[in-house]
């Protein structure tokens, strides 16, 4: 051993000093992998706390929902995704159905515009952050794009770590605004996205991770359903506001018809209205003009629901003031049109039938604004339209309507049933898109003439009832009869 220059000393030293050597190596591998069981086992004990807060905040957004409008459920559900990711802000944008636009509805902190640029010249009328609060809430993304458009296209979240150096995310050069990280989730409902849920920036500047990710897509996946039930429910909520408001109308319509029709010695008379909607465009009217004259009136207004209704109760007014007195038909629509002429707009428009009975002779003095012509249906079966000339109310100048206006004049005789109607009645179609026709109507009028007024509107409105079924009319439908007794 002597000549290989170790000793059994220095050899048992060599050892000694390795095996020391090992042993602190050990211990200091030993602390170090005990240091970060320690930091993995805090960070699990985090995590677990973030997942317990987490469970609580979805409690919480749906505590009360029902109770809740959907701006405070959206203000709630983005305080608690706020709070579970840590993030400094946040924005809910939700989809607008008619034209595919999603808008921020809840903002929380100062949260950066995703669409523009900001310039450092702010409103200096308001503060720095309502005015970039205003920017967000006024812009509007479409599905695809940016990040928003795009996580609300493809409905998959999209988390950015590293924000500055990547070129989809807007660089902001004020520095409140610039994004550190961003984490963009979808929010769905039944396979259809809903909106997007955007967090910008921790609280303590680290990234955003996947468990983050994992967390804020559960917490929107659960608070959709509310959000979307809370929007359904104003929906509702709103529906029923509007239906009552329309049955309102309708009875208001309803009681500008004749409660009754006058008691007139010696002629019948029946009418009926049905409106396609809740709301109906049609009248009909019967008018003591003097002792000896009685004004019969039957309309059709072009619009449909409130807008025809309300245009249809000034009609009515003005006919109600304008027919008194007055032996004239044609004068009287003349006077109709000159009041409504300059305050009906340009899609829409008043057909009118008036006819002036004369109670002691029959006869029928006739004028028509455009509206269908009547007919006469003799005691024998003959049929005759009764011609006169007229435009619609509103559908020309004032000069051009009194030129064209003219009346007619019939005598009624005893059996004899006029019959005005409107074109719903002869335009209603069946569910293979046919039309009843002015035939078919005639031929009902027809058969229920001889046995009066009633007869016939009963005949009419069962025949038409065979022909449509159950399918929807939309047109309104109202018939009028009068036949002079024997």
């Amino acid at each position: 051993m002597s000549g290989t220059g170790f000793t059994a000393g220095s050899v048992f030293i060599y050892l000694t000093a390795l095996t020391q050597l090992l042993l602190v190596a050990g211990g200091a591998y030993m602390y170090f992998r005990w240091q970060r069981l320690r930091r993995r086992h805090e960070q699990l004990l985090q995590e677990k706390e973030v997942i317990f807060g987490f469970v609580h905040d979805v409690g919480e957004v749906f505590a009360e929902s029902e109770d809740i409008e959907p701006g405070m459920m959206l203000k709630r559900m983005l305080f608690y995704a706020l709070r579970t990711t840590r993030a400094t802000a946040g924005a809910i944008y939700l989809e607008e159905t008619h034209n595919h636009e999603l808008h921020a509805r809840a903002i929380s902190g100062v949260f950066p515009p995703l669409t523009l640029e900001v310039k450092e010249s702010l409103d200096r009328g308001i503060s720095k952050s309502k005015h970039i609060e205003n920017l967000v809430r006024t812009g509007t993304v479409r599905r695809g794009e940016g990040l928003i458009g795009t996580v609300a296209d493809l409905g998959t979240p999209i988390l950015v770590s590293d924000a500055e150096s990547d070129p989809r995310v807007p660089h902001h050069d004020l520095d409140f605004l610039r994004i550190q990280s961003i984490l963009l989730v979808p929010m769905r409902f039944h396979q259809r996205v809903m909106g997007v849920l955007v967090v910008v920036n921790r609280i303590d500047g680290r990234p955003f991770v996947q468990t983050d990710l994992n967390l804020l897509q559960s917490l929107a996946d659960q608070a959709s359903a509310a959000v979307y039930y809370a929007g359904l429910r104003d929906m509702l909520d709103e529906k029923k506001r509007i239906d009552h408001d329309l049955q309102l109308a309708r009875q208001i319509q309803d009681s500008l018809l004749p409660d009754e029709i006058p008691d007139i010695p010696g002629i019948e008379i029946a009418a009926f209205n049905q409106a396609a909607k809740q709301i109906g465009g049609d009248y009909y009217d019967v008018i003591r003009v003097d002792d000896r004259h009685l004004g019969i009136a039957i309309a059709d207004v072009s619009g449909k629901s409130i807008g025809g209704a309300m245009l249809m109760s000034v009609c009515r007014s003005v006919l109600r003031a304008q027919a008194p007195g007055n032996l004239s038909p044609d004068e009287v629509l003349r006077s109709i049109n000159r009041v409504m002429s300059q305050d009906i707009s340009e899609d829409m428009f008043v057909t009118m039938l008036y006819m002036i009975l004369d109670l002691d002779t029959h006869e029928l003095a006739v004028a028509r604004a455009g509206h269908e012509r009547p007919v006469l249906i003799a005691a024998d079966q003959s049929t005759k339209t009764i011609e006169s000339r007229g435009v619609a109310i509103g559908m020309a100048d004032d000069e051009t309507f009194e030129q064209v206006l003219d009346a007619a004049s019939i005598r009624i005789n005893p059996g004899d049933v006029l019959v005005a109607y409107t074109d719903g009645i002869t335009e209603a179609m069946n569910e293979q898109g046919q039309e009843w026709g002015f035939d078919e109507f005639l031929r009902a009028c027809r058969v229920g003439a001889p046995e009066g007024a009633k007869p016939v509107l009963n005949n009419v409105r069962q025949r038409l009832v065979r022909f449509v079924g159950e399918h929807p009319q939309y047109d309104d439908m109202t018939l009028l009869a009068v036949r002079v007794l024997k």
